[in-house]
């Protein structure tokens, strides 16, 4: 059983690494169900109609089809409001963990944070089922709050250590995180890295001319940045703003492609100063995203400063795929950087200070050429190919479980 927060049709990163190793498992020979959420941190109409899902229990349980396998949805909702936010998730909680009990014959739950709750839901279906329990660590929580010391970071760090504790495997996606959480454990042992990975079946340099609305993504010789994602508190929005405002006199341009809590206020200092060289666009389909990311020069990363040690963006790996290369600013030593450190398709910027940053990338902008932008990238589809394609990745999740349970 995968019990997670997030699968297919809802259209978010998780999500399609999730509907991977389901995929995988299936065609492994393992009976696979999915229990999750209706739709709501990326709702893309076209999905969905792709993945009808009916009510299985009407007001309590949807169920749809993923290619033979059978997903059980718990309706939920992106509420805007903080409460109404955390009734949806108690909610989601408390039935899921009632309908997981109703799933007979489970040997194995593999379950991704966030959020940290579910690994510990589990422990408690694992015990009354006596199965095996994969927890994947794709943020570090509760490192990843910034919580100030309190009841409430007590509790979650002792949910944490319960969790890492009798899990029978725990996974993460990368070497820094591992490094953060290795003494966490009592048994050492059941820490492993699988990393995230990307369908380089879809995700490959194509044309984009005959895909691309040419009203959004218009013909002109610029450098054209890209960030395609959630426009939310991960990412440092200032410094893009900065950036783009400082380099509104050279021939550049800025795609800003996504939804998020922070899209409004960006609006709002775009058209504030006047940044014609920003375009503030909708999510597009995922089937449009290799097209756009072949539309750019280069795509840029901007993490926060306060939260750039917890979270790895699994978009690198997408453009990468894609031949394209990557300008971030992030912390020393921080899993973005350990990453891309020495692998020449990003440049990376780790200077502390915002402005410093700022004037760092601005520099480096105006002096690289489209012809180093494009070995670069061809550097990056190297190590993508070398060990983080999907047919690599999502093997290493069949044989933990193979060891697990057989």
């Amino acid at each position: 059983m995968i019990h997670s927060l997030v699968f297919s049709p809802d259209g978010v990163s998780t999500a399609y690494i999730y509907n991977d190793i389901a995929l995988k498992l299936h065609e492994q020979g393992y009976n696979v169900i999915v229990l999750t959420t209706t739709p709501h941190f990326n709702k893309m109409p076209e999905l969905v109609k792709t993945q009808p899902m009916r009510w299985k229990v009407w007001g309590i349980c949807k169920e749809s089809d993923f290619h033979g396998i059978k997903v059980l949805h718990v309706p939920q909702k992106k509420f805007k409001n903080t409460l109404l936010r955390m009734i949806g998730f108690v909610y989601w909680h408390f039935i899921s963990f009632f309908i997981g009990l109703t799933i007979r014959h489970v040997d194995l739950i593999l379950s991704p944070s966030p959020p940290l709750t579910i690994g510990y839901l589990n422990l408690w279906l694992a015990r009354i089922k006596k199965c095996k329990t994969i927890y994947n660590v794709q943020e570090v929580y509760p490192d990843f709050l910034r919580m100030k010391e309190g009841i409430v970071l007590r509790m979650l760090k002792r949910i944490e250590n319960k969790v890492y504790a009798n899990s029978d495997a725990v996974t993460t996606i990368d070497n820094v995180f591992y490094d953060i959480i290795i003494n966490r454990f009592v048994d050492k042992d059941k820490l492993h890295v699988i990393p995230n990975f990307v369908d380089t079946a879809l995700y490959r340099q194509t044309d984009w001319e005959s895909v691309l609305d040419s009203r959004l993504f218009f013909h002109t010789n610029a450098v054209k940045l890209l960030y395609a994602g959630n426009i939310g508190i991960a990412q440092s929005w200032t410094i893009l703003i900065s950036l783009a405002e400082k380099l509104r006199e050279h021939d550049m341009e800025f795609f800003i492609i996504g939804e998020g809590v922070h899209k409004g206020q960006l609006e709002k200092e775009i058209s504030r100063l006047n940044l014609t060289n920003v375009h503030l666009l909708p999510y597009q389909p995922r089937e449009s995203m290799p097209a756009i990311l072949s539309y750019s020069d280069i795509s840029f990363i901007f993490m926060n400063p306060e939260m750039d040690s917890d979270g790895f963006p699994s978009k690198v790996y997408t453009i990468m795929a894609c031949e394209r290369p990557i300008l971030v600013a992030s912390g020393n030593n921080t899993p973005i950087v350990k990453f891309l450190e020495g692998k020449g398709c990003a440049k990376l910027v780790t200077e502390p200070d915002e402005m410093k940053r700022v004037e760092i990338m601005a520099d480096w902008l105006s002096s690289v050429t489209k012809e180093e932008l494009k070995q670069m990238g061809h550097s990056g589809l190297q190590v993508i190919t070398a060990g983080y394609t999907r047919e690599k990745v999502t093997g290493q999740y069949v044989n933990l479980v193979n060891q697990l349970i057989k």
